[in-house]
């Protein structure tokens, strides 16, 4: 492979927030106008404002996983969590199911890889979180490009 490849993961979360913090937002600023004559349409307005920008902030904020595939490394990102797995060393992997989805990595011999956990804590895990609104046909059609079996199909499980 000469060049890398990149799957973003879909965060409905990040969408939902962000615009409806704008929609808040903009319900403020016609709550306050239209009730600038009694000063509980006022601060209903004001209310609505501050909550919509702190809502629309969030969500901005929210960090996308993005799984990258480059000449000789897998790389997972989320925000400032960063995770570099050379080829060599990864047998297989697996997509969890669920509502959120995971992805996991186990190396040639088929044992689980840990990573750090996300949190900073001390534990580690055994799965990189993704997003529950990916489709597995993506992330398999992504691992099928780097030529990662699935632990399914992999000659060492």
């Amino acid at each position: 492979m000469s060049e890398s490849v990149r799957l973003v993961c879909p965060v409905g979360r990040k969408y939902v927030e962000t615009w409806a913090g704008y929609v808040l937002l903009i319900l403020g600023l016609i709550t306050a106008l239209i009730g600038s004559g009694h000063w509980a349409g006022v601060t209903l307005g004001v209310l609505l404002v501050l909550g919509g920008a702190a809502c629309a902030v969030h969500g901005h904020l929210i960090r996308k996983p993005v799984l990258e595939i480059s000449e000789d490394e897998f790389r997972y990102e989320r925000g400032s969590y960063v995770v570099s797995v050379p080829f060599e060393e990864i047998g297989s992997y697996r997509l969890l199911p669920g509502r959120i989805r995971s992805l996991g990595l186990y190396d040639t011999t088929g044992r689980a890889k840990r990573f750090p956990s996300l949190s900073g804590r001390r534990t580690a895990r055994s799965h990189l979180p993704l997003t529950g609104m990916i489709q597995p046909a993506r992330v398999e059609a992504f691992m099928a490009v780097a030529g990662i079996p699935p632990r399914e199909r992999s000659l060492t499980s």
